[in-house]
């Protein structure tokens, strides 16, 4: 936050300061217009952030590999990686509550299972950017073909410098 307070600023209540004609805030501000996603169409963009922010970790990418082969307990998770067992536990709360995971019940174990609808969403939301990489990408090959072809034309006419030199041996042979 822009926090100045101890700095010989008057802090209101509100949380504002003013210092020698600037004005500056005790807490985060936020602009709500700019965070609000109003005109995009998109459910849930809460658990869209939410299921990014649980796959940035690499532990968890991990765990949601081991959960795409089945079910498993906490110390089946557990058991690849060098961390105490509560530390696997937050990453599967953190996954827990993203919806990446579920937690069954078996008898006295609890077995984490990995749900799909998350990874859909999130899925669903890149492909309309792999589609508009893959377009721009289509029409540079489309310009790129064009220049290399009118290039060929350029370099085979008769009248062109290293047509010449090559029809009568001088030309530079890389």
């Amino acid at each position: 936050a822009f926090c100045f307070e101890g700095q010989g600023n008057r802090t209101t209540p509100s949380g504002w300061a003013k210092r020698q004609n600037q004005l500056t805030v005790s807490r985060p501000l936020y602009n709500y217009l700019v965070m609000q996603l109003s005109g995009y169409r998109h459910s849930s963009p809460h658990s869209l952030d939410t299921t990014f922010a649980a796959l940035a970790d690499p532990t968890r990418r991990a765990i949601l590999a081991r959960l795409a082969s089945g079910e498993a307990s906490v110390t089946e998770l557990a058991e690849p990686f060098v961390m105490s067992q509560p530390a696997i536990s937050k990453h599967l709360k953190v996954l827990e509550r993203a919806g990446l995971i579920s937690r069954g019940q078996d008898a006295q174990r609890r077995p984490r299972r990995l749900e799909a609808r998350p990874l859909a969403e999130a899925n669903q939301w890149l492909e309309a950017y792999r589609r508009y990489w893959e377009q721009n990408f289509q029409r540079l090959d489309a310009l790129l073909g064009e220049m290399k072809s009118k290039q060929q034309r350029i370099t085979q006419t008769p009248g062109h410098k290293r047509h010449q030199k090559l029809r009568s041996g001088r030309g530079d042979h890389r």
